[in-house]
């Protein structure tokens, strides 16, 4: 047994520091330049290292665990190809603000830059894209830099590390003592609103006419959405979410107005049209979100709370920001507010928008399609399920169309759009969740792209339901194709070279199901949700040309909103 200060190998001191920061999983795929690490993990009780399939799949899987559970998901793999095949992982962390760390092998120290075998430069590849990355090249300051790098994944506005391990630093002997406490310099998150700025805010939400809270991701890193969801209650606020943020306010609720943006609802983008406060909780103004920067909110004094400071005016110059933790703002802000507004007129005009265009779709033709599906689930759930979502027609479908009731229930790549995201990271959502349904949803393109992940899922036991929507196309590429580029579907058609799905679930070792009738989906949902045994395969033979509304183009404002399907002759 080894006591603090005492002589411990790198591998030692490694888990010894996992084991502070209370590691419960490892995502990781053994190599050459870990072998020392592995042998040591062999002999480890105290945390599970999870075997996956491909080094990618293994930082997706951290990102689910992480997001799921709010707490930092942890990769290990081999050097050179091992460091590079997380790369897109990392990217998608990074974009998504997603605390995980990821420790790579390395060459020994005297070969790096020799080309050696395995050998990259993961530190350079990766720095545009972590919130910061280390070299160990001293085994005396490897206990430290473990330390460092969860500080700073999980604190200020998350983000990924990448600590990367030599082979012979791993090997090496120093004294372990790992530190209770870091300090930064030039790294010292703002949790607390400047006071006059929050006076501030809150005189301009009691003179508001047409006030509309803004809510991002953030508001549940902070694990704000108590606090968001009485303020808003409180004040009689409508709420409207982005992807990130839905789930932070009851989707069930009549105050929310649902997701805004390019492919939101039409009252929520009306609402941000017209509205004269728009209170920006957690989010950043992304494009999706914006479209026409020149022509967004221009009715509205703008408000931004965020814990980063880099993003307020990185995109749509504010009125009034504030550099804060939104969960401590919110909680500030609540203090301020001295009386209740009096909104009844603007929710009477957010309520003819709701009216005038409803979400909706053909349900008479005996066709499925994917928004029957995700009502059906939403209703069979009742918004406690875990929704870890891929990319494409059938993210923006679940984002209309299922009712998120509580916070870190949907899981999905925002930011950099990755498709294959879902599989992997529904395993990690799987470990950190275990009084939950956890429900992965896959286009029949995105679910092909880490498919290997399935041999993960079925050894360990894992009872997540994963749900393929195919319409035999890329869809929303198609999609983009039909509206925006002549009709001309060019490779996006997946027809003719798609595996049969049900005997790929079959051979993987997963109950599997597979159906392409309306009449048909209670019965096999309820099938998939009652049985948790292991993982459940089922493929929804959806119509192949269906395509999501509202849009609003790309660049473009609310009045170029399209609400149907028009001829493209039409189309501006």
């Amino acid at each position: 047994m080894k006591t603090p200060n005492s002589k411990m190998t790198g591998a030692e001191i490694f888990f010894e520091s996992l084991k502070k920061e209370k590691v419960e999983y490892i995502f990781g795929y053994p190599g050459g330049a870990v072998l020392k690490l592995y042998e040591k993990l062999y002999d480890i009780n105290y945390l599970k290292h999870i075997l996956v399939r491909h080094e990618q799949g293994a930082t997706h899987m951290a990102e689910g665990y992480a997001k799921a559970t709010g707490k930092v998901g942890v990769v290990l793999v081999t050097s050179g190809p091992g460091a590079t095949n997380t790369v897109t992982g990392i990217a998608d962390a990074y974009m998504d603000s997603v605390p995980i760390v990821v420790f790579t092998g390395q060459v020994a120290t005297h070969l790096i830059g020799n080309d050696a075998f395995q050998e990259a430069d993961i530190v350079g590849i990766t720095r545009p894209i972590t919130k910061h990355n280390f070299l160990v090249r001293d085994v005396a300051e490897l206990a430290m830099t473990i330390k460092k790098a969860f500080y700073i994944a999980s604190t200020g506005r998350p983000g990924p590390v990448l600590v990367d391990l030599p082979k012979d630093v791993i090997n090496a002997v120093s004294d372990f003592e790992y530190p209770e406490k870091i300090e930064l310099r030039g790294y010292k998150p703002t949790f607390l609103g400047h006071q006059n700025q929050i006076k501030k805010a809150a005189e301009m939400l009691k003179k508001a006419k047409r006030p509309l809270l803004y809510v991002g991701g953030g508001v549940i890193m902070s694990n704000g959405e108590r606090e968001l969801r009485l303020f808003a209650k409180e004040n009689n606020l409508p709420v409207t979410m982005t992807l990130q943020g839905l789930g932070a306010f009851p989707g069930n609720d009549s105050q929310s107005l649902g997701m805004l943006g390019m492919h939101g609802t039409y009252w929520a983008n009306q609402a941000v049209n017209n509205c004269d406060v728009l209170f920006s909780l957690g989010a950043r103004f992304d494009d999706r979100v914006t479209g026409k920067i020149d022509s967004f909110a221009t009715k509205a004094y703008k408000i931004h709370v965020d814990i980063d400071p880099t993003c307020i005016d990185k995109n749509i110059i504010v009125d009034l920001p504030i550099v804060g933790d939104v969960k401590h703002v919110l909680a500030e802000l609540a203090v301020e507010m001295d009386q209740t507004p009096d909104f009844s007129d603007w929710w009477k005009q957010i309520n003819i928008w709701r009216e005038e265009c409803p979400l909706t779709y053909e349900k008479n033709d005996g066709k499925l399609r994917c928004e029957y599906i995700i009502e059906k689930i939403s209703e069979k759930t009742k918004g406690e399920a875990v929704i870890i979502s891929d990319v494409g027609q059938h993210q923006m479908w679940i984002s209309q169309y299922y009712k998120f009731v509580n916070p870190r229930s949907h899981i999905t790549s925002g930011g950099l759009g990755t498709m294959g995201f879902s599989l992997p990271a529904s395993i990690g959502v799987s470990f950190g969740i275990k009084d939950r349904p956890i429900i992965s949803i896959s286009g029949d393109g995105g679910f092909q792209m880490n498919i290997q992940e399935l041999i993960t899922a079925v050894y360990y036991k894992l009872p997540i339901k994963f749900f393929i929507i195919n319409n035999s196309f890329l869809g929303m590429v198609r999609q983009w194709q039909e509206l925006f580029h002549a009709e001309k579907y060019s490779f996006t058609d997946l027809s003719e070279s798609n595996p049969d799905f049900l005997k790929v679930g079959q051979a993987f070792g997963l109950k599997s199901f597979s159906t392409n009738s309306p009449n048909n989906v209670d019965e096999i949902l309820d099938k998939a949700l009652a049985y948790n045994d292991g993982p459940v395969l089922v493929e929804f033979k959806v119509v192949k040309e269906d395509m999501v509304f509202p849009i609003i183009p790309a660049g473009q404002t609310v009045n170029e909103i399209m609400t149907k399907r028009l001829d493209p002759k039409e189309m501006v």
